[in-house]
């Protein structure tokens, strides 16, 4: 058997196998996936036809496979049994208690379906891994945060919110509608319509203080969260250069993107980075205070100005 049947066969079950998690999938997302052509995804597809899948299709929307199809649990390679160990982790420090469970669940049904050799692999590895957040990312009192927020946006329904923002001394109750879910700067953010301030807004995890499923459907139809933080980042910018230590520049590259990094120019034993940055009340200069004593601000002035406003709020409260 010649090096491409193998590759195709191997594509062709992956394509089973994508189908089998979704209830529709578009070619172009199994051309992206693959590398291959529109055509070699419409040729596989009719290869598994032919073999027996009842495969539904209808033009413009994708491919599904008729309810009550199914093979039998696929056979894990001892990568992707390692690769659960990473996942499992993940989940029991980076989501709530409810969804910890949930997964904790899924994930003995997936051992269950291993090989002996995988679970030996999975055995040796469990408690030689350990993921250790920098911050608190949930309010213990509402275990089930990310459990509401998910059924919210999968059901399109409005969610009660009582949340304590940075500014307030009171926390404030919200309706909102939440749109999405990111991970940043090592915080959970909810993206939601919020009908108090008639406005999108981002929600802290570690800030809410409760969170119920109300019931109410959505008022509005909502787009993507990729699009809504697209729009956020188009804003009007302000250019930032800093001069930093080099032995420090290093440590702070991989956080350095979410501040609008553009570009870096050694210069002797200093790098000069350059941001386009839109925050520079909050976001940049709390961040550049992380490691200001080993770095220049060039430009903006009134970046200066609000890092010097930091520095003497903050010498008040020692």
């Amino acid at each position: 058997m010649g090096i491409d049947t193998v590759k195709r066969f191997d594509r062709i079950v992956a394509i089973l196998i994508q189908m089998q998690s979704k209830r529709i999938v578009k070619a172009q997302e199994l051309a992206d996936r693959f590398g291959v052509s529109l055509r070699t995804v419409y040729r596989d597809i009719r290869t598994l036809e032919a073999s027996g899948v009842p495969i539904v299709s209808e033009a413009g929307v994708g491919y599904s496979i008729m309810d009550g199809y199914r093979l039998p649990p696929v056979m894990f390679t001892r990568e992707e049994a390692g690769s659960f160990v990473a996942a499992e982790k993940l989940m029991q420090k980076f989501t709530d208690a409810s969804l910890g469970a949930y997964h904790k669940s899924a994930m003995y049904k997936i051992k269950s379906v291993l090989r002996g050799k995988e679970k030996d692999w999975i055995a040796a590895l469990e408690s030689q891994v350990i993921i250790d957040p920098a911050q608190v990312l949930f309010n213990e009192k509402i275990p089930n945060a990310l459990e509401v927020l998910f059924e919210s946006m999968a059901e399109k329904k409005q969610v009660f919110l009582k949340y304590q923002s940075l500014e307030a001394d009171k926390p404030s109750e919200r309706h909102i509608e939440p749109v999405g879910l990111f991970h940043e700067n090592n915080f959970w953010y909810v993206l939601g319509y919020c009908h108090l301030r008639k406005d999108y807004r981002q929600f802290r995890t570690d800030r809410m203080m409760a969170i119920r499923c109300i019931g109410q459907p959505f008022e509005l139809l909502h787009g993507t969260i990729d699009e809504y933080r697209s729009k956020k980042s188009e804003g009007k910018k302000t250019k930032i250069r800093i001069l930093v230590d080099r032995t420090v520049a290093r440590y702070i590259k991989s956080g350095s993107k979410s501040f609008g990094f553009v570009s870096e120019e050694i210069k002797d034993d200093k790098v000069e980075m350059t941001f386009m940055c839109a925050d520079l009340v909050h976001g940049f200069p709390r961040w550049y205070m992380m490691f200001g004593d080993h770095a220049k601000i060039l430009e903006p002035e009134t970046l200066k100005i609000r890092v010097k406003e930091l520095l003497k709020q903050t010498e008040r409260m020692l």
